[in-house]
């Protein structure tokens, strides 16, 4: 598996680390048993609705197909999770496909495994053996990626102060998404998760208002 690159990402959340292991771009595994194909298709995501909007993608594309299990898992500590076995046996599909992103210390990505049936039964451990070897060729194949938690916050301060705003900014390395300058001004900015601390303190020094 190819050399994690770094890249800031703005992601609010409340997690002790402030970076996170993804893929960098989608990736496809493939295993064969007995007649069955497994195709594996690995993804970076963002929010459950991007999932669901990937999964019936798939759907239509592979109609034919008896079965389009799946499992995901979001958040930097991996808090958010589902996996559906889609009529297979229970835990024999979803199951395993989770436990390969896990072992693989992998968050923020969504696999799914689409079957088509061979004709011939391959028994529960057949079947996790399966769904766990194309999830598993499909992420070593995959390239990585560690981003970096930021949290986003909205200051406001008065335009005499903009100045000192921007040479906070420079100097903690903050991220400016965007702002409104007139009398009263407003700023959106991101901050990596172990900066923030620093950051309210300057702010507070400055009396300039934060949410």
């Amino acid at each position: 598996m190819a050399k994690p690159d770094k890249q800031a990402q703005p992601l609010e959340c409340q997690a002790p680390g402030d970076t996170y292991l993804t893929l960098a771009s989608p990736a496809q595994g493939l295993y064969k048993e007995k007649g069955s194909k497994f195709l594996a298709f690995a993804y970076p995501v963002e929010t459950e609705q991007e999932i669901k909007e990937i999964i019936e993608k798939l759907r239509k594309e592979y109609y034919d197909a008896r079965h389009h299990c799946y499992a995901y898992v979001l958040g930097a500590r991996q808090e958010i999770y589902r996996a559906n076995d889609d009529g297979e046996p229970s835990s024999t599909a979803g199951k395993p496909i989770h436990g390969q992103i896990l072992s693989y210390g992998l968050t923020n990505v969504l696999v799914v495994v689409v079957r088509y049936f061979g004709g011939t039964k391959l028994g529960t451990s057949g079947l996790i053996n399966a769904y766990k070897t194309a999830t598993n060729d499909a992420l070593g194949q995959a390239r990585t990626i560690e981003k970096i938690v930021m949290r986003q916050y909205e200051l406001s301060f008065p335009y005499e102060q903009m100045n000192q705003v921007m040479r906070i900014i420079k100097d903690l390395h903050l991220q400016v998404l965007g702002q409104e300058a007139d009398n009263e001004c407003r700023m959106r900015v991101a901050v990596r998760l172990s900066d923030c601390a620093r950051c309210e303190e300057k702010w507070v020094d400055a009396r300039i208002s934060f949410v």
